[in-house]
């Protein structure tokens, strides 16, 4: 199988990214795999692309031709893929969309607007909940969630991070104290969720790992929305 457009690809970001072993990182990909494929190129032409050094890398005549051509190329097979998926739109139908309570109304319901000056006759039939739900079940088209992906059988995509923090509102702390170490959590009130399938735990970074520490408190709901006011 032909897969010319990957490698060129990897190509322009080894350029953009000025070495081999930082495109690799971005690709996830091995230092050497990403070699490799370069060379696989200019074994291909016949040409030497790249000049390499300890210190830099930089293109050859016939490499700076390869970049502009193939930077141009792979814009071009962009616009096709957007002008079919834009047609494509025009028949109408409906999406059916689950996404969690906070990504929902802070990240999706604004940009809905700009959704749909695009794709008008698209319906978006949206659910917001922190639940776990059974994509097949509830015929459910797209789902956005945070953590990773239990089912192998799905097909997912990071759009995002998130990160975890340990917060309390400072009347509380002015109550109680302020937690120093894991074991001081053991004295406060730690909100949590009631989810069927949640513990009532905390994942905490001890000793450069994580772990699961049990915790209690006084109120349980089913959105982290609710939790965090």
């Amino acid at each position: 199988m032909d897969n010319r457009t990957g490698e060129m690809q990897v190509f322009l970001r080894v350029v953009e990214a000025g070495s081999f072993s930082e495109a690799a990182r971005l690709l996830r990909l091995t230092p050497s795999t990403v070699s490799k494929l370069v060379s696989r190129i200019e074994a291909r032409l016949g040409v030497r692309l790249i000049e390499r050094s300890t210190r830099a890398l930089s293109l050859t005549a016939e490499g700076q031709l390869y970049y502009q051509r193939s930077q141009a190329l792979l814009k071009e097979l962009d616009l096709i893929e957007q002008e079919i998926s834009y047609g494509a739109a025009a028949t109408g139908g409906t999406v059916r969309v689950n996404v969690s309570v906070a990504i929902g109304v802070l990240g999706l319901e604004p940009i809905l607007p700009e959704f749909w000056r695009a794709y008008p006759n698209i319906v978006v039939d949206l659910s917001l909940s922190d639940e776990m739900v059974d994509l097949y079940l509830d015929r459910t088209d797209i789902a956005f969630r945070v953590g990773a992906l239990a089912d192998s059988g799905m097909v997912a995509r990071r759009i995002g991070t998130s990160r975890r923090k340990i917060v309390a509102a400072p009347s509380y702390l002015a109550r109680r104290g302020v937690p120093l170490t894991v074991e001081d959590l053991s004295r406060h009130n730690c909100l949590g969720f009631n989810f069927r399938r949640a513990e009532p735990v905390w994942p905490l970074k001890e000793s450069g790992r994580i772990v699961d520490r049990v915790v209690a408190g006084s109120l349980l709901a089913n959105n982290g929305e609710t939790v965090r006011r």
